[in-house]
């Protein structure tokens, strides 16, 4: 998952309003976005390389999504998945957002870079085992992409600004808030960070949606929770040449 943009309790009709870009190599294996066999509370798409997962929501109202942190001058050697990350918060009712904060502050430093959403569609909180500012994620419009939450990427800033113009109308669309991180178009040289990939890679990866031979945007995720408990989850795909669709709509339970 590398851009994602959402708004906390600022529409009337609203709680939560997401919009997600997942990035990955073409070869990853993929499940497409579904109730987990294993763990039918959960909703999401699943790596089957590792099990984990990039994004998802369960029926009591659980999310949580992980980017990655670009920085290729600090890796670590043979880190676990980032996805499990998120799958095994969604999977155990026993993992609550104390409980994670917690965990990830002693064993963060396992994984390679990353940033973590979690919390519920009522509230979320981020982390970051790169050194930002980490804590409760205030009410407002929000995006993240390989770098830390609200960063000035010119994808960030753009993801932003979009979502905000969306926020202006009474009803939210799935298909409008794809469509503002469908653009393929890169930015220029001088815009860009440097993450230590050259020039080049930075602004193949500079555009909200990429579209490598190898490497690309391969779905959009859009999850409205309604104030009174509705949640809307859609997953459009980009894996095959009819571009599949998942929409699943429930009421949250406690």
């Amino acid at each position: 998952m590398c851009l994602i943009a959402f708004a906390i309790d600022c529409h009337p009709a609203y709680s939560l309003v997401l919009v997600a870009n997942r990035d990955e190599f073409r070869a990853r294996e993929t499940m497409p976005a579904g109730f987990w066999t294993d763990a039918s509370h959960v909703l999401a798409g699943r790596d089957r390389q590792a099990g984990g997962t990039w994004l998802g929501v369960t029926t009591g109202g659980k999310l949580a999504a992980v980017t990655n942190y670009r920085d290729m001058r600090q890796q670590v050697l043979d880190p676990p998945s980032r996805g499990l990350l998120v799958a095994d918060y969604l999977r155990d009712p026993a993992i609550t957002p104390a409980v994670l904060s917690e965990q990830l502050m002693k064993d963060a430093h396992r994984y390679d870079g990353f940033n973590l959403l979690y919390g519920s569609c009522s509230g979320l909180h981020y982390f970051t085992n790169r050194g930002g500012s980490s804590g409760p994620v205030q009410p407002g419009i929000h995006a993240l992409s390989n770098h830390l939450l609200d960063t000035g990427w010119p994808k960030v800033i753009t993801a932003r600004e979009r979502l905000t113009r969306i926020m202006q109308q009474s009803e939210i669309r799935c298909d409008e808030l794809v469509h503002s991180l469908s653009d393929p178009a890169p930015y220029a040289a001088e815009l860009l960070p440097d993450t230590g990939i050259g020039p080049e890679r930075e602004r193949f990866l500079s555009p909200l949606f990429i579209d490598g031979e190898s490497y690309c945007t391969r779905s959009t995720t859009v999850i409205l929770v309604r104030r009174d408990g509705e949640v809307t989850f859609m997953e459009q795909g980009y894996d095959t040449p009819d571009n599949p669709q998942q929409l699943f709509t429930f009421q949250l339970r406690p």
